[in-house]
């Protein structure tokens, strides 16, 4: 599937793919409905019929993964709600010992995620991943999500990367689309994202499900 040998940076996204989706799909769609119900004395249904269609404004826009304007937008305390279902936060399959072969080459490899960066310090108190990246970056440090070209730009700037020996991993066939249009060659999506959802189809992309079937050729 990879020539390894004309991989120099190894990019990796973190929410449905390297880590299980089913957290956060459970808390955005269910818990946060939930709670705003709680809140504003409404049934859950009600709740998310306000809430669904703020979620589907901002869709692909750095808001939608803003956890400061949820908390103005929805009156609710979103990393406190999150810490209360954060048993859920899980690793994908293979995850662990896919970044540990990563983390004993010549790579470089860096997460760059749209989380929030309160999203982001909380998985990774939950599952020990920092120890195996050269950088850790959120998109909200340059002002846009990677569905954005400004994302890519602002990349570009922050660490040294060659496009063309670049492998990005993503479950957003937006954002893969993104990555391809700045120039990123060697591009894999996520076949099950959501661990409790079906496999869907990844369109134009090839799509790995369990991180060791990269294994024996890395």
């Amino acid at each position: 599937m990879l020539d390894w040998q004309q991989i120099d940076t190894v990019l990796l996204d973190m929410d449905g793919t390297l880590l299980d989706l089913h957290f956060d799909n459970h808390f955005w769609l269910e818990y946060v409905p939930i709670k705003y119900a709680e809140k504003h004395q409404l049934t859950v249904e009600e709740a998310k019929q306000r809430i669904y269609p703020k979620f589907q404004e901002t869709m692909g826009k750095l808001q939608w993964y803003c956890l400061d304007y949820w908390n103005q937008e929805l009156d609710l305390n979103m990393v406190a709600l999150k810490q209360e279902i954060k048993h859920l936060i899980s690793l994908r399959p293979g995850v662990a010992e896919f970044l540990h072969a990563l983390h004993q080459s010549d790579k470089q490899v860096v997460m760059i995620t749209n989380a929030h960066q309160d999203s982001l310090s909380l998985k990774l108190e939950r599952v020990e991943l920092a120890q195996y990246f050269d950088w850790l970056i959120s998109s909200h440090e340059f002002g846009y999500p990677k569905e954005e070209q400004h994302f890519w730009q602002g990349l570009s700037k922050r660490i040294s990367f060659d496009g063309g020996r670049t492998l990005f991993i993503d479950d957003s066939l937006p954002i893969l689309r993104s990555a391809k249009k700045y120039g990123i060659k060697h591009l894999l999506a996520i076949k099950q994202p959501d661990s409790k959802k079906a496999i869907r189809d990844t369109e134009e992309f090839n799509a790995v499900d369990n991180y060791q079937d990269l294994l024996p050729v890395l």
